[in-house]
């Protein structure tokens, strides 16, 4: 029984290592990218705004929280201007009940966007109507929209000035590489700021 459970465990580390190999082609100059442009809004005291579904809202939170406090305790520096859509219950269930759950980022992104603020959309599949929406209206108010996506990128992708795209279709194997992705966004962000001040 343990012997066959185990094999669940090395076929996961398999995939991965397999993804990583993958991403060493695409990942670096694509992380390297949005990194430079968080950077740039960050020193216009633009904000970022950030929305996903499921283990995607979870993402959106995470990276939301290590930029306004911290990725490291090695490393010291200012908050930095992070906003998570997914968070405030009262404004989800009044949009989603209002308006519709497809609604539920893109009013917030109406409400709080501001031309060359960041809208950062993760979604494993590209095509969920929420994070559609959201794109649409960060468009709309002249945002600068990044999307962390899975499979091909779905038809997100062609509404985004930037993308980091995870070619798998195996969902949980596409959110531990964007949980990788965020932590290298905000290390980077972080060394990038240090060195310009």
């Amino acid at each position: 029984m343990s012997d066959e459970f185990k094999e669940i465990v090395y076929e996961a580390m398999a995939e991965r290592e397999k993804m990583l190999r993958a991403g060493k082609n695409t990942y670096p100059d694509a992380i390297l990218e949005v990194a430079v442009e968080l950077t740039i809004a960050i020193g216009k005291k633009r904000k970022i705004l950030i929305c996903g579904n499921g283990g995607s809202a979870a993402d959106s939170q995470h990276f939301a929280a290590e930029m306004v406090v911290r990725l490291t305790s090695k490393l010291e520096r200012k908050a930095l201007p992070a906003i998570a859509l997914t968070t405030d219950s009262s404004i989800l269930t009044a949009c989603g009940n209002d308006y519709g759950f497809e609604h539920i980022f893109s009013r917030q992104v109406d409400g709080l966007g501001r031309k060359g603020d960041i809208l950062l959309a993760i979604s494993t599949s590209g095509n969920s109507p929420n994070i559609l929406k959201a794109i649409e209206t960060a468009a709309e108010k002249n945002m600068i929209i990044v999307g962390l996506f899975g499979n091909d990128g779905g038809a997100a992708k062609e509404s985004c000035d930037h993308t980091i795209i995870v070619s798998s279709k195996n969902v949980m194997r596409i959110q531990e590489e964007h949980t990788f992705i965020l932590h290298t966004l905000v290390e980077i962000v972080e060394r990038m700021l240090i060195e310009e001040a």
